[in-house]
């Protein structure tokens, strides 16, 4: 049983490889990859694998958009922190889904049902290419609850120059103030609107009418000039390069 993770974060990957020894489920790990473009790299250079431990939301944008650029024959089971996600994930013909953190059980189940499958499940690629227009035009929030003293307050989104992440505290940056975020950057950045904002690495959420330059850096990265940067340093990685170029022209 050949096996393929896709997951951008580290802790995450590793839990589910413990869980699958736990459960003594036999597989051979092809290995574990962490965004769109890698992924879209490899199914187009391997055959596919018996079966796909795919997370939704990766390191530079939606796993829905591998579907895009390459026809996946395999059973896939998507692994998320999002309902809603989950929900149409499901719809999609996966074998199942999985809501994080991972649950014993809940694993055991999907692996269950992976094993009954008398056909091998495919994904309904009409679906997909419905969600993610669906996704592009969805109406997105416009206030943010955060942290003010002992109590809360309503952040307006447009007043964000930025978000990062920091010793797995999520702080919004403003042209006045730093706040503090109650959601992690894989919950809150799918709510951003995406012809305002871009999550430039892991780490770091940009807004466009913060930028202030764009300078090369080494290893075919970019190098932002931001305002109220706070010492903060904002490299976009390689990987995102080309779609950061691609968003600053819509």
């Amino acid at each position: 049983m050949q096996v393929l993770i896709i997951e951008d974060e580290a802790r995450a990957a590793n839990q589910l490889q413990k869980l699958l020894q736990t459960l003594g489920f036999d597989y051979g790990l092809l290995g574990i990859i962490d965004t769109v473009e890698e992924s879209v790299e490899w199914f187009q250079n391997n055959k596919n694998p018996d079966l796909v431990f795919m997370d939704i939301q990766l390191a530079d944008g939606l796993s829905f958009e591998i579907f895009q650029k390459v026809q996946l024959q395999c059973p896939i089971i998507f692994t998320t922190a999002f309902d809603q996600y989950a929900i149409r994930a499901f719809k999609v013909n996966s074998v199942d889904y999985l809501l994080k953190p991972i649950q014993k059980e809940d694993l055991q189940q999907a692996l269950d049902k992976f094993t009954r499958s008398k056909q091998q499940l495919t994904l309904n690629t009409e679906t997909l290419q419905s969600f993610l227009a669906e996704m592009q035009t969805t109406a997105r929030r416009e206030g943010i609850l955060v942290k003010e003293g002992d109590g809360f307050m309503q952040l307006r989104i447009s007043d964000l120059l930025y978000v990062y992440s920091e010793d797995s505290v999520t702080f919004g940056v403003t042209e006045n103030k730093r706040v503090i975020i109650d959601e992690t950057l894989d919950q809150l950045y799918p709510s951003l609107n995406p012809n305002q904002f871009f999550r430039i690495n892991r780490g770091q959420v940009v807004a466009k009418l913060a930028i202030l330059k764009i300078g090369k850096y080494f290893n075919h990265r970019l190098k932002l000039t931001v305002t109220q940067a706070r010492e903060q340093e904002f490299i976009v990685s390689r990987q995102k390069t080309n779609d950061f170029k691609s968003w600053l022209n819509r």
